[in-house]
Order: C-alpha cells, then structure tokens, then sequence
C-alpha cells in the first residue's frame, strides 16, 4: 500500500522543517524520523521540492545523508553561508558542526 501525500503530511512536513534553527541543518533523513516514518527520507525531499506553494519555510536548511547540497540550486550555498554554515568541501556542509 503506497502512501497518501495529503495536505495534513505536507504541513507535518513543514512544521518540522520550521522549526530547525538558523545556523544549523537537518538531513531528510533526520525530518522523516521526526514525523515517524523512519524510511521515508525521500518523500520529505518531495514535499520539499513543492513547498513553495505551502509558503515560505527554510527548506535550505535540509541536506542529504552525507550533507550534501540539491543539485542545481545554487542559491541554497549562498543562504547556508550567511547563516554561518561550515562547509567541508563545495558541496557537502559539515554535519558534525551544524546537525540540528
């Protein structure tokens, strides 16, 4: 049985992500633990990439496993560098000096 991306999961999603602090990240990993549903990392990322039309969320503050940056979206660097976000290489933030 798939799940149903409702407008409920959405908000969960999002309200999650809210709340993550200037000058740290989260892994879609880490958001999907928090809404309880452990191996659904990729459907964060969904959620994410739509979030636009929910309002406006810090979902620049999300990375992958490994910390690394969305593929070809430039401006999340820059808005991870004016919070203070260290950096281990161009494209991977530190994850032992800024996980949520």
């Amino acid at each position: 049985m798939g799940l149903v991306l409702d407008e409920a999961l959405i908000y969960e999603i999002l309200s999650v992500v809210e709340e993550i602090p200037e000058g740290c990240v989260a892994t879609y990993g880490q958001i999907a633990r928090l809404i309880g549903r452990d191996r659904n990392a990729r459907l964060v990322g969904k959620v994410l990439g739509m979030a636009e039309y929910y309002g406006k969320y810090p979902c620049h503050r999300v990375v992958n496993h490994e910390g690394r940056l969305v593929p070809f979206w430039p401006e999340q660097k820059y808005l991870l560098l004016r919070e203070g976000i260290p950096f281990k290489d161009d494209f991977h933030v530190d994850l032992k000096q800024c996980r949520w």
